[in-house]
């Protein structure tokens, strides 16, 4: 049986690739019987994911994906820029070698026009930076960050372009390589930068029907390497 750990990781997976939108209901019955398993467990895993800052329960309206305020938006990037900086000064050559699959990846997502996946993968890369690392506490604070800031793209409609997400990950592996972290943390920025400034303070819609949990909670399929 399906746990509420694993509940919850799969609906931060779905956020991380788009298929969950800021203020989509999650009904517990339809959870409930999309997993198979009790509605007392689908509460605990939806409180473990309130905690975290990814779903708010609504007054005798249920639980809802979080809208971040635009403030909440700046917050979210500022503290990934501080903490991806920091782990590019010390990367290494396995680090560098597992980036640079994981962007090949991201290319062959965008050629095969896989939407969830090339989102996911490229929300991915950033987490790929912190798990090269073996460090758990900081590989799930690089998760939910960047759940955070997928939520703030699909919120306020991201123009950032998929395939300039891959290339500017691209250039920070290639500045790794020749050993400049300088270069590799400046590119970082702006890369984070890039994504925050493609940001419009207008929002998105969603619906709350079953059909719609079960789509947007399907794992991928992603390719091993």
């Amino acid at each position: 049986m399906i746990s509420q750990t694993e509940i919850a990781q799969r609906v931060v997976e779905s956020i991380l690739a788009q298929k969950l939108a800021p203020g989509e209901r999650l009904g517990e019955q339809e959870l409930a019987d999309l997993f198979g398993v009790s509605r007392t467990l689908v509460r605990e895993a939806l409180m473990q994911l309130q905690a975290r800052g990814f779903v708010e329960v609504r007054t005798r309206k249920g639980w809802y994906v979080v809208e971040p305020s635009f403030e909440e938006a700046r917050d979210a990037f500022a503290a990934r820029r501080v903490v991806e900086c920091g782990l590019l000064r010390d990367a290494g050559k396995p680090l560098i070698r597992r980036l640079r699959q994981h962007v090949a990846d991201e290319r062959k997502a965008i050629a095969a026009d896989d939407a969830a996946t090339r989102t996911f993968l490229l929300a991915d890369f950033h987490v790929c930076l912190a798990e090269c690392y073996g460090n758990r506490l900081l590989t799930d604070v690089m998760r939910d960050l960047a759940a955070r800031t997928t939520l703030v793209a699909l919120l306020y409609q991201s123009t950032h372009d998929a395939s300039q997400s891959c290339d500017e990950h691209a250039a920070i592996v290639a500045a790794l390589e020749r050993g400049d972290t300088r270069e590799a943390e400046e590119l970082m920025r702006e890369h984070i930068g890039n994504v925050q400034g493609a940001l419009h303070e207008s929002s998105s819609t969603s619906n709350d029907d079953l059909a719609r949990l079960r789509a947007s909670l399907t794992p991928l399929r992603l390719a091993k390497s």
